[in-house]
C-alpha cells in the first residue's frame, strides 16, 4: 500500500486555555483553530510560604540585641574619659553592640535553617531590589512623617537619636567609620535580627499582621537610650512605625534584601543631614 502525501506540521498552537487575548483579565479558550466565547477566571498561583523559625531563635535575637546593646553603651561610658581617638570608640561600640547578634544569627540560621543560612535568614538580593529598596525607603519616610505629626498633635515628648554628633569634632576618619556603621553594618545586622530571625520566629506562632507589627514596636524599643528620658517614647513610635513598614516589605518579598537597602538609605540620608549641618 503506498504512502500518501506528507502534511506538514500544524502551526497553530493547541486546543487549549489562554490569557484573554483581547485584554480581559480572564483566559479564553482556543479550540486549535480560532477562539471560543468559552471564558474563565484566571488562575492564580498560589503566594509563596513565608519562610519561619522556631520561636526560640526570635526570642534570643531579642535577648541578645537588647543585652549587647546595653553592654556597649556602658562599655562606652567607662572608657570614654581614656583619651583614646574616636575610631576606636566606633569599633569597639560596633564590635559588642552587633558582634553577639552576628554570631546568634549564624548559630540559629545554623541549627533551625534550612541548611542555607542566608536563605534562611532571607538575606537574598535581586536586581529588582535597586527598584525596590528606594520604594520601601520613601514608604518608611511616609509612616515616619504620619507618625511624627500624630506625636506632634498629642504633645507627645519626641528626641531624635543622633543628638550630639553636630557638637563633635569630627575628622574624616571617624566620619567614615560612622557612616560605615550606620550604613553597612546596623542595616545588615538589624534586618537579619528583626526581619530575618524575630519576624519569621513570630510567623510560627501568630498571623503575619500580629507578627510585623510586634517585630515593628520591638524594633523601636531596642533603640531606647535612658540619657533620652520621655524623649524616648516618640522616638519609640517613630522607629516602630518604620519597623512596621520594613517588616511588612521583608513578608511580601520573603526576602530582606529590599529592607536591607531601604535600612541604609534611611540611615545615610539621616546621617549625611546631620553631618553636613
Amino acid at each position: 500500500m503506498a504512502d500518501g502525501p506528507t502534511l506538514p506540521p500544524p502551526t497553530t498552537a493547541p486546543a487549549g486555555w489562554y490569557h484573554d487575548p483581547f485584554g480581559w483579565p480572564q483566559q479564553r479558550y482556543f479550540d486549535g483553530r480560532g477562539w471560543t466565547h468559552h471564558t474563565a477566571p484566571l488562575v492564580r498561583r498560589p503566594a509563596e510560604p513565608h519562610p519561619v523559625l522556631p520561636l526560640p531563635a526570635a526570642l534570643g535575637a531579642m535577648v541578645i540585641l537588647t543585652a549587647s546593646l546595653l553592654a556597649a553603651h556602658l562599655v562606652l561610658d567607662a572608657i570614654v574619659d581614656t583619651g583614646w581617638p574616636i575610631l576606636v570608640y566606633v569599633v569597639i561600640s560596633i564590635a559588642v553592640g552587633y558582634g553577639p547578634s552576628v554570631l546568634w544569627c549564624w548559630y540559629a540560621a545554623g541549627r533551625w535553617g534550612s541548611g542555607d543560612r542566608w536563605a534562611t535568614l532571607g538575606i537574598r538580593f535581586r536586581w529588582v531590589d535597586a527598584g525596590w529598596g528606594p520604594v520601601v525607603w520613601l514608604s518608611a519616610v511616609a509612616a515616619e512623617v504620619v507618625m511624627v505629626m500624630i506625636i506632634v498633635a498629642t504633645g507627645i515628648p519626641l528626641t531624635n537619636n543622633t543628638e550630639g554628633l553636630r557638637d563633635l569634632d569630627l575628622d574624616r576618619t571617624y566620619v567614615v567609620s560612622l557612616l560605615v556603621g550606620a550604613v553597612v553594618a546596623a542595616p545588615l545586622v538589624e534586618e537579619a535580627v528583626f526581619r530575618g530571625l524575630i519576624l519569621r520566629g513570630f510567623l510560627s506562632r501568630m498571623r503575619w499582621v500580629a507578627a510585623v507589627i510586634l517585630q515593628g514596636i520591638l524594633f523601636g524599643v531596642a533603640h531606647v537610650d535612658p540619657e533620652r528620658g520621655a524623649g524616648n517614647v516618640g522616638l519609640v513610635l517613630v522607629l516602630a512605625a518604620v519597623g512596621v513598614v520594613f517588616g511588612g516589605a521583608a513578608y511580601l518579598f520573603r526576602r530582606i534584601g529590599p529592607t536591607i537597602i531601604a535600612h541604609a538609605i534611611l540611615n545615610g540620608v539621616v546621617m549625611a543631614v546631620v553631618l553636613t549641618s
